[in-house]
């Protein structure tokens, strides 16, 4: 019973853990472009330098975008915020997968022939904006004029009003503090002209993104950076699979702890059976064959343990899959998710069958010479 909870256990977090990172992937991967490629020197290059059509030569690529990124101040009625504005080309929409996670609104970036934004959920809320059949929210976003000797009298900002298309639900990050719109708005508004602060790049279905990266580092060379989603968000990956490893390896030892049952259960069982030995010794049994007795019983407790550890795990994941038993806290009803890998299944079934052939071993490998020196002396 000790081995089949434990290995349950094992299956269970580990499926879970599993879940929880493939939703960080998709809140984190469906924002962030799979490449981007920045200026080394300084925050923005011009795209006579790096144009656009660079990129289309590359057949790994499915769609670029270009996009500027930069902290303005938004202002609603009397409610001022502080945000990252996002100006992409159309293609970025499709990019980063926008239908999906418009909360209301609709996801344009312009309507009419006027531009259009598209804002995170948190930071509607902290503007007391909202989307609307019969009104269209306007923001107006302040930006500081670069250059500018402060004087009495002068404003420092330039400011332009856009209206809200539509409310983003992408993750925590970036619903508290992202505004995407038009390119060409933001252009305007940090008279950049020809100027950008990055290309953003999703990549045809097969390619791998790492391989990919080094490729177009390799023809950009040293004034620009290429990096991939996982690298601009390192820390919340490495910090998800750290916590998976310390969990196993918890659990790990609590198996070991468990299987002390098993132990004890070969200790009795030996004590219980020396009558016994005693007379097959009497009929030819050596130390070997006892010590495969008593070692093949042990093993044969584990693997059952095992076996149903495995089938009860997965069976209780099978549950949450289908019957969506239990939900995350303050996501509105979200199912906690839970995801299966066979090199997790793989990894349980190796290092629990390894400590549970150790932990036979071992006992059973000091009674049998235990017994048979006592023999000997007697």
């Amino acid at each position: 019973m000790g081995i089949t909870i434990i290995t349950a256990s094992l299956v269970i977090l580990l499926s879970a853990f599993n879940g929880i990172e493939s939703m960080i992937e998709k809140l984190y991967s469906d924002f962030d472009p799979p490449i981007n490629v920045k200026s080394k020197k300084g925050k923005s290059f011009s795209e006579k330098d790096l144009p656009l059509s660079f990129f289309h030569k590359f057949k790994e690529i499915k769609t670029v975008s270009r996009a500027i990124e930069e902290t303005v101040v938004l202002k609603h009625e009397k409610k001022w915020v502080n945000a990252t504005m996002i100006g992409v080309d159309t293609s970025f929409l499709s990019m980063s997968k926008m239908k999906k996670h418009i909360v209301s609104g609709t996801p344009d970036l312009e309507f009419s022939g006027k531009p259009h934004a598209i804002v995170g959920a948190t930071l509607m809320d902290q503007l007391d904006a909202f989307i609307s059949d019969y009104q269209q929210e306007i923001l107006t976003i302040y930006y500081p004029k670069r250059n500018m000797k402060i004087r009495f009298g002068k404003n420092p900002f330039r400011s332009k009003n856009i209206f809200v298309a539509a409310k983003m639900n992408f993750n925590k990050e970036i619903n508290r503090s992202t505004i995407v719109f038009p390119l060409s708005f933001a252009k305007n508004l940090l008279r950049y002209e020809d100027r950008i602060t990055s290309y953003f790049m999703a990549l045809k279905k097969g390619v791998d993104k790492n391989q990919f990266k080094l490729k177009l580092q390799k023809k950009l060379g040293n004034k620009y950076k290429v990096f991939t989603d996982y690298e601009k968000n390192e820390l919340i990956y490495k910090t998800s699979k750290t916590e998976k490893i310390i969990v196993l390896i918890i659990l790990l030892f609590i198996f070991i702890l468990a299987a002390f049952n098993l132990i004890a259960s070969i200790t009795v069982l030996f004590t219980e059976k020396e009558a016994d030995i005693h007379t097959m010794i009497s009929f030819g049994a050596n130390k070997q064959f006892i010590f495969n007795i008593f070692f093949y019983e042990g093993l044969l407790i584990a693997f059952k343990g095992i076996f149903y550890g495995l089938i009860l795990g997965y069976g209780i994941c099978l549950l949450q899959l289908k019957l969506e038993l239990l939900t995350l806290p303050n996501t509105g009803g979200e199912v906690f998710p839970i995801r299966f890998s066979i090199s997790d299944g793989i990894l349980i079934f190796i290092s629990v069958s390894l400590l549970s052939v150790l932990l036979s071993y071992l006992p059973v490998k000091y009674l049998v010479h235990r017994f048979f020196t006592t023999a000997k002396k007697q």
